[in-house]
């Protein structure tokens, strides 16, 4: 089966709301109840996505992240774990996003939704958005707001660059520290802190409630269109 989703998790009630859920939306689904079932599952067919529980009876899910990455699966983390080290780790290893347990349905399939369109703007290379109000061109290092441009230092232009480069997705302190600054910088996120406050000053319509460039405290930022799910 192919252009399905997979659901790993090892509680079957879990297993079977997501099943309907997901397959009222109109997509296939193929389930596993542990990592080893995860990982036989993928060598017969690649997902269009994988909803991934970290509490596995035979292995930690984290240690499945990479495995994912590596057929360029988007990975959604489904888990009861609340700590932000843990979404910190399941981000790093290159989870596009992290929900805990107890989810809401509607709320999980807009973030799918959300998850597969930034799949297919990733495999069409896309160089140039708009979020909202403000219209960004990649190679071109332009930047544009209702249509007038932005001045941006270079180093706010390559935060928000990287922040673009996966439009909705929560990116890491320490990985936008070393994309921005380098590896010797990604301890310093007074830099970070300081470049996200110029460029909402710069981008957003009201910069003390930011809708554009989002905090997730803890963990990192991510950059979404206010005008889609």
């Amino acid at each position: 089966m192919s252009g399905h989703i997979l659901i790993v998790d090892d509680e079957m009630p879990i297993r079977r709301l997501l099943r309907v859920a997901i397959e009222r939306s109109g997509y296939a689904t193929v389930e596993a109840d542990c990592g080893a079932a995860a990982l036989d599952a993928l060598r017969r067919s690649v997902p269009k996505l994988v909803l991934l529980d970290l509490g596995l009876p035979d292995r930690d899910g984290l240690e499945l992240i990479g495995t994912f990455r590596e057929k360029l699966v988007p990975i959604i983390v489904l888990t009861a774990r609340e700590a932000s080290s843990e979404k910190v780790a399941a981000l790093d290893l290159g989870a596009d996003d992290y929900v805990t347990k107890p989810f809401d349905s509607e709320e999980l399939m807009a973030r799918i939704r959300s998850c597969l369109r930034r799949a297919d703007q990733s495999h069409g290379h896309l160089r140039k958005l708009t979020v909202g109000p403000v219209a960004i061109d990649l190679d071109a290092h332009g930047v544009w707001k209702n249509g007038a441009e932005v001045k941006l230092t270079p180093k706010e232009f390559m935060l928000l660059a990287v922040l673009a480069s996966h439009p909705g997705k929560v990116l890491t302190h320490t990985h936008l520290l070393r994309e921005v600054w380098g590896p010797a910088h990604s301890d310093h996120v007074e830099y970070l802190r300081v470049t996200v406050r110029s460029l909402r000053k710069k981008l957003e319509e009201d910069p003390s409630a930011p809708r554009l460039i989002q905090n997730e405290p803890g963990v990192g930022y991510r950059l979404r269109d206010p005008g889609r799910a």
